[in-house]
C-alpha cells in the first residue's frame, strides 16, 4: 500500500478515537458539558484549539494559492489575520471570559448578548442564530470542497463527491459523538500538525533549493479561462484596495462565535495570558510560513500549476517534491487537518446556537439536558448536509475556497465584531442598539458585496464592520439609559480579576 496512504489512514483513526474516547467519557453529561465542555479546558488546548478552528485549509490550500496566483497583494490578508488574532486575545479574550461568566453563566454567544442585557425576549437570541446557521453552513461547505481536493490528489481514482461524502462522514461522527471536548482536543494535535507541516517546506526549501527571484516576475496564463496570473514587484506597491480589505480581515476576529466560544470556555481567566502567548505565537509562525510557501512555490511550482489553474495545490505539489511519501503523506493530512478542525467547530456552534437559542426558548422551553442534547446531535447531521449540497455546487480549487471563507467571515465580522466590543467595553451599549448593531452591520455587508465590491476591490467587512458600529452606538445613545440590573453585569464583570 502507498505510504501516503497509510498516513492518512493512521491520521483518521487517531481522530476518530479521539470523538469515541469523550463520548464514552461525558456519558450522563448535558448541554453545557457537550457545547462548553464544562468550562474546564487549559491553556494549551484553548490556544491551540482557537487558531486550529480559526485555520481553516484555507491556510494550507487558499492563502497560499491565492498569493501564488495574484502576488504579494494577497499578503496583506496574512498581516491583516496576524494583527486581528493579536488584539483579540488581548483585548477580549479575558475581558468575553469574565462577561460571559457573569451574564448568568452563558455557553453560547448568542445567550451571552441576551444575558449581558438581561433580556428574556427571545429576539436577539433568534436574530444570532439564523446569522449563525447561514454563515457557518457556507464556511463548513468551504472545509469540504478543500477535503474533497485533497482526497481526490491522494486517491486520485476516487470520484470527487464520493471523496467529500467520506470527509464530511468523519466530522460527523467525531462531532455528534464527543462534543466540545473532543472538538477541542482533536483541534490541539491538528494545530500541531498545521504548524509542523507548515515550517517543514520553507525551511527544507531554503536548506536544499536553488531560488530563482527572477521567476516571480513571469506572467503566467489559465488554459481554461484566460486568467493572467501577476506577481507584482513588492509588498508595498500593492493597490491601496488591497491593503485596505488585507487589513479589514483582521477586524472579523471580533464577531467570530467558534473562536470566541474557546474564550467562554477556558477554567480559569487568569490563564488567558498563557493561552494568549502560545496563539500569537502559534499564528505569526503559521501565517508566515503559509506566505513563504506562495512566495517560493512561484519559483518552483509555478510553471506546473498555474497554466492549469491548479494553485491551490502549491502546498500538496511541494511536499510531493520535497518528502518522502510517508511524510508528504503526513503533511497532506494536516491539510484534512486544517478543514475538520474549523468544520467541526463550526458545526458543534451552530448547533449549539440553535438548541440553546432557538429551540429551547422558542419550541421547548421545559426540554431537559437530554433533548437539547440529542437535538443539538442533529442538527450537527443537518448542518453538514446542507453544506455538503452547496460544496457540491460551489466549484474547486483556491479561488471556490477563498469565496467562501470570505462570505462567511464578512459576515461574522460584520455582524457580530461591533456588538461584541461594545459589550465589553461600553456600559451605555443597549439591547436595542446591540440588535441594530448586528442587523446594521450584516445589511452593510450584504449590500455591499451585492453593489459595491467588485467596482471598488473593498473588502465588504471594512464598510459593514463600522456600519454595525455606528448603528449600535446611535441606537444606544438614543435608547434609555441600561436598567440597574443591566449595569450591574457590566460591574460585575469588569471586578472579577485575572
Amino acid at each position: 500500500m502507498n505510504m501516503e496512504i497509510i498516513a492518512f489512514i493512521l491520521y483518521f483513526l487517531l481522530v476518530l478515537g479521539i470523538g469515541i474516547f469523550f463520548f464514552i467519557r461525558s456519558k450522563g453529561g448535558g448541554e453545557k458539558e457537550y457545547f462548553l465542555g464544562g468550562r474546564s479546558m487549559g491553556p494549551w488546548v484553548t490556544a491551540m484549539s482557537a487558531q486550529a478552528s480559526d485555520m481553516s485549509a484555507w491556510l494550507l490550500m487558499g492563502l497560499p494559492g491565492s498569493i501564488l496566483a495574484f502576488g504579494f497583494g494577497k499578503i496583506w490578508i496574512g498581516i491583516g489575520l496576524a494583527l486581528g488574532t493579536i488584539a483579540n486575545w488581548i483585548f477580549v479574550a479575558g475581558r468575553l471570559r469574565r462577561f460571559s461568566e457573569a451574564a448568568n453563566d452563558s455557553i453560547t454567544l448568542p445567550q451571552y448578548l441576551s444575558n449581558r442585557f438581561a433580556s428574556k425576549k427571545p429576539a436577539l437570541q433568534i436574530i444570532c442564530a439564523i446569522v449563525f446557521l447561514v454563515c457557518f453552513t457556507v464556511y463548513v461547505a468551504s472545509s469540504f470542497v478543500a477535503g474533497k481536493t485533497v482526497f481526490t490528489a491522494v486517491f486520485p481514482e476516487l470520484d470527487g463527491q464520493a471523496a467529500m461524502l467520506i470527509f464530511a462522514a468523519i466530522i460527523i461522527v467525531y462531532t455528534f459523538l464527543g462534543g466540545f471536548k473532543a472538538v477541542c482536543w482533536t483541534d490541539f494535535f491538528q494545530g500541531l500538525l498545521m504548524l509542523a507541516a507548515l515550517l517543514a517546506i520553507p525551511v527544507v526549501i531554503v536548506l536544499t533549493q536553488n531560488l530563482d527571484a527572477s521567476k516571480l516576475a513571469i506572467d503566467y496564463t489559465n488554459a481554461a479561462d484566460g486568467t493572467v496570473y501577476s506577481f507584482g514587484s513588492n509588498l508595498l506597491n500593492s493597490s491601496a484596495a488591497d491593503c485596505l480589505s488585507g487589513l479589514a480581515w483582521g477586524l472579523g476576529y471580533f464577531g467570530m462565535p467558534h473562536i470566541l466560544v474557546r474564550f467562554m470556555s477556558i477554567k480559569d481567566p487568569k490563564m488567558v495570558k498563557k493561552s494568549a502567548t502560545v496563539a500569537i505565537v502559534w499564528v505569526i509562525l503559521a501565517l508566515g510560513a503559509s506566505c513563504l510557501i506562495a512566495y517560493f512555490g512561484r519559483m518552483l511550482v509555478a510553471d506546473q500549476l498555474l497554466p492549469e489553474g491548479k494553485q491551490a495545490q502549491v502546498f500538496i505539489q511541494l511536499s510531493r517534491d520535497l518528502f518522502p511519501a510517508i511524510i508528504a503523506g503526513l503533511l497532506m493530512a494536516a491539510i484534512i487537518a486544517a478543514s475538520m478542525s474549523t468544520a467541526d467547530s463550526q458545526l458543534l456552534v451552530a448547533s449549539s446556537s440553535f438548541t440553546s437559542d432557538i429551540y429551547k426558548p422558542v419550541f421547548r422551553k421545559k426540554a431537559s439536558d437530554t433533548e437539547t442534547l440529542w437535538i443539538g446531535r442533529g442538527v450537527v447531521v443537518v448542518v453538514a448536509v446542507i453544506a455538503y449540497f452547496i460544496a457540491s455546487n460551489g466549484g474547486d480549487g483556491a479561488q471556490a475556497i477563498m469565496d467562501m471563507v470570505e462570505n462567511a467571515w464578512g459576515g461574522f465580522g460584520a455582524s457580530f465584531g461591533p456588538v461584541v466590543l461594545l459589550s465589553i467595553f461600553w456600559r451605555r451599549l443597549t439591547y436595542k442598539g446591540a440588535i441594530a448593531g448586528i442587523v446594521g452591520g450584516a445589511a452593510a455587508d450584504i449590500l455591499w458585496l451585492i453593489f459595491l465590491s467588485e467596482s471598488t476591490g473593498i473588502y465588504e467587512l471594512l464598510p459593514g464592520f463600522f456600519a454595525g458600529l455606528i448603528c449600535a452606538a446611535v441606537v444606544s445613545a438614543l435608547d434609555k439609559k441600561p436598567s440597574k440590573e443591566i449595569t450591574a453585569i457590566y460591574d460585575r464583570a469588569t471586578k472579577i480579576k485575572d
